[in-house]
């Protein structure tokens, strides 16, 4: 596929989501060759948000950018909407003490 009609974008090899980057209705079936994953879209997904391309267990790390970015508060399955109902953030945390957010 070339990059300039991808519609999602995935920044590196551990990243557990895809950022959008344009509207991706629920149902749509994506395969990325080159990241080696393929996942229906399991809700809608707004330009700019992210989906997960595997399974992350409630609990487990969420990787973006290839840095952990929260912990899921609920089992995300591939191709799940993944923002602030299912992830609790670790970035930009003030009530964070510098050291404790890494995870």
């Amino acid at each position: 596929m070339n990059e300039l009609q991808r519609k999602w974008l995935v920044m590196h090899p551990k990243d557990d989501v895809a950022v959008a980057l344009v509207p991706l209705a629920a149902g749509t079936t994506l395969t990325d060759l080159d990241r080696g994953f393929g996942v229906t879209l399991r809700a809608d997904i707004p330009f700019g948000h992210k989906f997960a391309i595997r399974t992350i267990p409630k609990g487990g790390l969420v990787h973006k950018y290839g840095q952990v970015i929260g912990i899921s508060t609920a089992a995300i399955e591939a191709g799940d909407h993944v923002h602030v109902h299912n992830v609790d953030s670790r970035r930009a945390r003030g009530d964070l003490t510098k050291g404790a957010s890494q995870v």
